[in-house]
C-alpha cells in the first residue's frame, strides 16, 4: 500500500496500474497483493470507506488458466467486482472498472460498439462479463472501460511473449484470423484519468486507432527489433489453446473519443516507442 489522496487504485502494481500511478503520483493510494486481497470483504470495505473513487485494475487475467480455474477467476473478476459495487453504492462512491474485449464472441463483421450484446466464448470472458453485470446491478456510480490487446512495461503481454519465443525458436506460428488493436497501457491510463477526473458514467471501449491481425503485429515487432525469425501464418483452428479467442476484437471508440481531449492515435506509434524501451 502506498500513495495518498481520495483515489484508490486496486491492482496498482500490475501492467495498467503501474502506468496509472505515473499519472497520479501521490494523488492516489495503491492497493495490491500481497498486502491487499480484493476478495477480502473487510479490506475492500476499508478501501471504499476511505476513498471517494476506486479504480479497479485488479483481475485474474490468465485466459487459458481460467478454463481450469473457473471458480477462482469468478471469485476475483465477478464476485469481488459485485461486492465493490455494493459497498460503493452504500457510501455513494464512484467506481471505474476495467473490463475486456473478451466479453464478445468475435463473430461480428464490424467493430464492436458498447451496446452490442456480449457473448463470451471462454471462462475468462464469462467471469469479466459477470463482473460488469454485478457492478451495474449494484446501483453504484460506475464507469466500465473495456480494453483490448494491452501491452506495457510492467507485466506479461503478447509483445513480450513473442520476443521471448523468438529468442528460443527460429520459426514461429502466428494466427492471421484474430483482428484487433494493440493498445499501450500508457495510453489507456491517460483515458482512465480523463474519465475519472470528470466522473463519467457508463460503458466505454478504448483501443488504439487502426486494426491488424496478430500476424501483422508480430511482423511489425520483429521488423522494428531486427529479429531474424521465420513467421508462419496459421489459423486459430490450427493453433489450439485451452481457451478460445474471439476472432474479431475490433472496437469502435467513437463514444470515448467524444470525451477525450484529443484524437486516439494509431497503434504503431506507441508500440514502436515501447519496443525501443525493452
Amino acid at each position: 500500500m502506498s500513495g495518498g489522496g481520495k483515489i484508490a487504485i486496486l491492482g496498482g502494481r500490475g501492467m495498467l496500474g503501474s502506468d496509472l500511478i505515473k499519472i497520479y503520483n501521490d494523488n492516489a493510494t495503491v492497493f495490491d497483493q500481497p498486502d491487499f486481497d480484493i476478495t477480502n470483504y473487510e479490506q475492500l470495505r476499508s478501501v471504499v470507506e476511505s476513498h471517494e473513487t476506486i479504480i479497479n485494475c485488479a483481475a485474474y487475467t490468465n485466459v487459458d488458466g481460467a478454463e481450469s480455474q473457473r471458480e477462482f477467476a469468478h471469485k476475483i473478476n465477478a464476485d469481488a467486482a459485485g461486492r465493490l459495487g455494493e459497498l460503493a453504492g452504500e457510501k455513494n462512491k464512484y467506481v471505474l472498472h476495467i473490463s475486456t474485449d473478451f466479453v464478445f464472441d468475435g463473430k461480428l463483421d464490424r467493430p464492436y460498439v458498447e451496446t452490442d450484446e456480449p457473448n463470451p466464448i471462454n471462462e475468462y470472458g464469462r467471469s469479466k462479463l459477470a463482473g460488469e453485470r454485478a457492478l451495474i446491478e449494484s446501483g453504484c456510480h460506475y464507469c466500465i472501460l473495456r480494453l483490448e490487446w494491452t501491452f506495457g512495461l510492467n507485466g506479461n503481454n503478447f509483445v513480450k511473449k513473442l520476443l521471448q519465443l523468438a529468442n528460443e525458436k527460429d520459426r514461429l506460428k502466428v494466427v492471421t484470423d484474430q483482428l484487433g488493436s494493440p493498445t499501450a497501457t500508457k495510453e489507456a491510463a491517460k483515458a482512465i484519468h480523463k474519465l475519472e477526473s470528470e466522473q463519467v458514467e457508463g460503458i466505454f471501449h478504448f483501443a488504439a486507432a487502426g486494426y491488424a491481425s496478430r500476424f501483422e503485429i508480430a511482423k511489425f515487432i520483429f521488423d522494428n527489433k531486427s529479429v531474424n525469425v521465420e513467421l508462419e501464418p496459421c489459423t486459430s483452428e490450427e493453433f489450439k489453446r485451452p481457451a478460445k479467442r474471439p476472432l474479431n476484437s475490433r472496437f469502435c471508440c467513437d463514444k470515448i473519443a467524444a470525451v477525450l481531449d484529443g484524437p486516439i492515435g494509431p497503434w504503431q506509434g506507441p508500440l514502436k516507442e515501447f519496443l525501443e524501451k525493452i
